[in-house]
């Protein structure tokens, strides 16, 4: 196992140096989804709901949360993004919404955090646009599913 990198040699919690690292072009996926009701997840496919298009606020906080990581995650560094995109996808057998991101970048660090970070802002967005007709949603199985591109190159997760 590897050692963990935000602490130093003392024990001591620190922001790991990234100035001599190589800028490559790097990339996350992450998803995670919510389950409802299913006259919830009707309501919000039919844009019936009162405060306006749930999945395209969702998406717009989404990727203002990429955005905002490092002022969410004490130990992240800033990162310009290049590319943020987010796609829901709706299973009507169970009820549910699947968020996916993909971040991107070129810099000295990855993405994995922005795109794990949009993922559950999104959630939690629909979660509170939908929450007066149905407080017994659920959000799980959040997870990074690929990273591509730094020093221990690309990576997939067990399906």
């Amino acid at each position: 196992m590897n050692k963990l990198t935000h602490f130093d040699e003392s024990g001591q919690a620190h922001m790991v140096n990234i100035g001599n690292k190589t800028n490559t072009h790097r990339i996350a996926i992450a998803s995670g989804q919510i389950s409802m009701q299913a006259q919830t997840l009707e309501m919000i496919l039919a844009g019936s709901h009162k405060k306006g298009d749930v999945l395209g606020i969702a998406r717009i906080a989404g990727i203002q949360a990429s955005k905002k990581t490092s002022d969410l995650i004490p130990l992240c560094h800033p990162l310009a993004l290049t590319h943020v995109s987010l796609e829901f996808d709706t299973d009507l057998n169970a009820n549910s919404i699947c968020c996916t991101v993909r971040t991107e970048t070129t810099g000295p660090t990855g993405v994995e955090m922005e795109a794990l970070t949009a993922v559950q802002v999104a959630l939690l967005t629909i979660y509170d646009m939908v929450k007066a007709v149905d407080r017994d949603m659920v959000m799980g199985d959040i997870k990074l599913l690929e990273k591509r591109g730094g020093k221990s190159g690309s990576w997939e997760a067990n399906k």
